[in-house]
């Protein structure tokens, strides 16, 4: 409770991140990785887990043989499942607003890559189409896969990045 907070007011002593973030010190530099090749998977599922009363979402990947499980977010977990389930809400989602509007400008989804982690963070990137024109988009991998299959567009990962544990999913 703020109460029991001993820093002080006004936000003294938060210059430095707690010691459970996953760095120390100031916020480093990302350095993009190289994960190997492109592999084109489908998504598999969505599912949640349930640890300590809170439940975690999770999208899994696979190339037909390796399995990539991914957390994301309960909206996004439900915007992938009403693809996958073939639903539709009563009124448009965030995700069926974006497809909305690229569809009026004449704009398409030709690719979504997964092809980076760092931080215990996947990173993405969507790859936006509009006549001979490409445009590359940073976004979350949970919004890139919801938007390819609205899209119907394949999705990509860098191999290195499907070098799970099988055992683990």
């Amino acid at each position: 409770m703020a109460e029991e907070y001993e820093g002080g007011e006004g936000g003294e002593g938060l210059e430095t991140p707690p010691s459970f973030f996953p760095y120390s010190g100031s916020n480093p530099e990302r350095e993009p990785g190289n994960f190997g090749e492109l592999v084109e998977v489908s998504v598999q599922g969505v599912f949640g887990a349930e640890t300590k009363g809170r439940i975690s979402h999770f999208v899994l990947l696979t190339d037909g043989v390796r399995k990539l499980p991914i957390l994301i977010g309960a909206s996004e977990s439900n915007a992938i499942m009403y693809i996958i389930e073939q639903k539709r809400p009563d009124r448009p989602q965030t995700h069926d607003l974006i497809k909305n509007i690229l569809d009026r400008v004449g704009c398409d989804i030709d690719r979504v890559v997964i092809d980076d982690f760092w931080n215990a963070v996947y990173y993405a990137k969507m790859y936006l189409q509009s006549g001979n024109a490409e445009v590359e988009i940073d976004s979350r991998p949970s919004d890139a896969i919801a938007m390819a299959l609205r899209f119907e567009a394949p999705i990509y990962v860098a191999d290195e990045l499907l070098d799970v544990d099988s055992d683990l999913v």
